[in-house]
């Protein structure tokens, strides 16, 4: 699995290194390595992308309500599941967001999980993973706010009272901000931790005891997974409130 990613990553690396070099210049940034920019986090992101992209292909090319195979099974499993949550934080408008919802948990499930194959580093285990999945969650409760109550959606910072706006404005701009800081550290901290505690397990006892720690691991992927969707569901639940 190791030889197969770096295999994808050099080439990866020999096809798109030059024009992400340069869009990365554009934004002032420049990489340490300009022939290797794309780094294995990346290549495993665009890996899951790729599967998740995959899987809901050939669910939709397999619907039946007759004979449902495994794959559309499991997919109606997801479903009802986002669902059943969404519906008990968000409220009756929940089915708006539910494809963004479910591919927010299926992309930090998938990408959590990856740390289980021997050798390879826990994609969310790099900050900068995290940090866009939640600038992107930070990005469409905002945009879902605007759309949901326009203008109005400025009171939501301005508190009760005209004579606090001075004081509560500034104080929910760094609480907003915050929670980009929030949803990253969180699962960054919790995937890095699992990752070098089976790391130095499998160091010191390589045979048996691991595979309890890859069992944890694979705990501390789902409840992640989980938790990450689940502040967006409230983020989007609070975005959408009308203020009285």
């Amino acid at each position: 699995m190791l030889f197969l990613l770096d295999a994808l990553n050099r080439l990866l690396n020999r096809l798109f290194a030059a024009p992400v070099d340069a869009l990365l210049a554009a934004v002032g940034v420049h990489p340490v390595y300009p022939t290797h920019p794309i780094s294995n986090a990346l290549t495993l992101e665009l890996v899951v992308m790729t599967g998740l992209i995959a899987f809901f292909a050939i669910v939709r090319a397999t619907l039946s309500v007759e004979k449902p195979g495994r794959a559309q099974l499991l997919a109606e499993m997801v479903e009802h599941f986002v669902a059943e949550q969404g519906d008990a934080v968000i409220g009756h408008d929940y089915h708006r967001h539910q494809a963004f919802l479910t591919i927010i948990l299926l992309f930090v499930l998938s990408c959590n999980l990856m740390g289980l194959f021997p050798g390879i580093d826990t994609p969310t285990a790099s900050p900068v993973v995290p940090l866009g999945i939640a600038l992107l969650t930070f990005v469409y409760y905002h945009y879902i706010g605007i759309k949901a109550l326009g203008g109005s959606y400025i009171k939501q910072f301005l508190g009760p009272v005209w004579w606090l706006v001075p004081l509560l404005f500034p104080i929910e701009i760094i609480s907003h901000l915050t929670r980009i800081m929030s949803l990253t550290i969180r699962l960054y901290a919790n995937m890095f931790a699992s990752d070098l505690l089976t790391l130095v397990f499998f160091s010191l006892i390589p045979i048996g005891i691991p595979i309890v720690f890859l069992a944890l691991h694979f705990g501390v992927a789902l409840i992640q997974s989980y938790v990450f969707m689940l502040l967006a569901m409230i983020y989007l639940s609070q975005a959408t409130v009308i203020e009285h």
